[in-house]
This record gives C-alpha cells, sequence and structure tokens, in this order.
C-alpha cells in the first residue's frame, strides 16, 4: 500500500491518489487501460465507487479499448453525490459543481446520497480496498475524500493540501491533454496558486464545519457501516 497522499501509477489513471487506508480517489475509470486495472487489483484494489449519475459513465473515443475482462474480480458500484440537474444545486453551483465553497450546498441538499457513498465503501470494505472517482477527480472525489480524511483524523493542512493535489493533477492534465469543454481551462501558476489556498481552506471549513461522523449517522448510515469504513481509511472510532 502506497503513503497517503502519494500519486498511484496504475497505468492510463488520471488524477489517481491515495487518501487513507485502503481508500483511493481518481478521475474516470475510462481512462485505466487493461494493464491499470490490473495492476489496481495487484494492489489489493476490490471495488470502484462511481461518484458521477449514470448518464456520465460512457467511453470516449480517446478512451482505451478495454475487455470487460480487464476488470475482473473488481465491483464497480454507481453512487452519485447529487441529483442529476437539480435546478436547487445548479442556481449555486452552475452546470456541475467544481468549487469546495459549494460541498456544503451538496451535503445540505442530497445528504441520503452522501450517506449512499459512505453505504457502498462499508459495504465493500470486508473485499478489499475501494477507489472513488468522479469526472475530474477533483470535486466530487475531492468532497468525499475530505470526508474520509475527516473520519481517519487528518489535519487541517492535510486536507486541504488532498484536495490542492488533486487540483493541481487535473490542471496538469488540461495543460498536457486540453480540458474536456470550454468550462474548463488550464490555469497557470500565478493564478492557480491563490485559487488552490482559497479552495483548500474551504474544504477544511466544509468538512469540520458538517463533523462527518455525526452527519451521516444523523442521515441514516448505520454504526457499523460507520465502523466498516473508518476502519478501512485506517483509523476506528469509538463506540
Amino acid at each position: 500500500m502506497s503513503d497517503k497522499g502519494t500519486p498511484v501509477d496504475w497505468d492510463g489513471a488520471v488524477n489517481a491518489w491515495h487518501i487513507s487506508g485502503g481508500i483511493y480517489r481518481m478521475g474516470r475509470r475510462e481512462w485505466l487501460t487493461e494493464g491499470g486495472w490490473r495492476q489496481a487489483f495487484d494492489d489489493g484494489v476490490r471495488t470502484v465507487v462511481d461518484l458521477r449519475n449514470a448518464a456520465e459513465a460512457q467511453r470516449r473515443t480517446s478512451d482505451p479499448e478495454v475487455p470487460d475482462t480487464a476488470w475482473a474480480g473488481i465491483d464497480v458500484v454507481q453512487a452519485p453525490t447529487e441529483e442529476a440537474g437539480d435546478p436547487r444545486f445548479t442556481a449555486v453551483t452552475g452546470p456541475y459543481l467544481n468549487d469546495p465553497a459549494h460541498y456544503a450546498e451538496n451535503a445540505r441538499l442530497f445528504p441520503r446520497k452522501l450517506v449512499g457513498v459512505f453505504r457502498a465503501i462499508a459495504t465493500a470494505a470486508p473485499k478489499g480496498d475501494v477507489v472513488v472517482h468522479c469526472a475530474a477527480g477533483r470535486d466530487r472525489s475531492g468532497m468525499v475524500a475530505a470526508m474520509v480524511q475527516d473520519l481517519a483524523g487528518d489535519s487541517d493542512e492535510a486536507i486541504a493540501e488532498g484536495y490542492r493535489r488533486a487540483a493541481r493533477g487535473i490542471n496538469e492534465r488540461y495543460r498536457t491533454h486540453g480540458p474536456p469543454h470550454s468550462r474548463e481551462r488550464y490555469l497557470a501558476e500565478a493564478e492557480l496558486e491563490p485559487l488552490l489556498e482559497r479552495r483548500g481552506l474551504a474544504v477544511v471549513e466544509f468538512v469540520r464545519g458538517l463533523r462527518t461522523r455525526s452527519f451521516l449517522l444523523a442521515h441514516g448510515l448505520r454504526q457499523a457501516e460507520l465502523e466498516s469504513v473508518s476502519a478501512l481509511a485506517g483509523r476506528k472510532i469509538p463506540l
């Protein structure tokens, strides 16, 4: 297992990082090559939790051609963090979540969706390690990663840096491959650094205000499920 907060080098993986314990994050799973899936399996991954809405889970022509057998032994579970196109949410975020300042609104509007994510992780935990992913591996993954780090007892700085690393990771992808659409663009360091400083602090503000353990239990996650997630993340919590 890699050290907490380090990059993961599965072939084809974009913006892939170790969060904590047996939990990882990355961008679209469709970027993984057949060899990358095999490497993830060899590293102990047995479940991939897709945080995207179902309509987003499509192969692009630029993605590697990978047979279904490539992920034999790895379950892929759909657990979106939001209701697609909900006008209450898009009025705040625009077309998609792309700023930690809006994570709290995601949690307010869709608490049971987030419980669903953590229930999926809890269900997967006995089988092996878990990867959570969205599209860019930045914000939906970042929101869930911050909550995992909170359960794992990480410091404010570690949580902020987890977001900043991933935001830098996808920004570098935009430099080398171009952004996927006109709403994203590559940012030079002079613009990126102050933006990430603010957004890293916003992630910490979100997760400390949320109080992940209490939030999840209040909205339906069972104590045993919470313990499973926390154990997988590397820290058991008291009853």
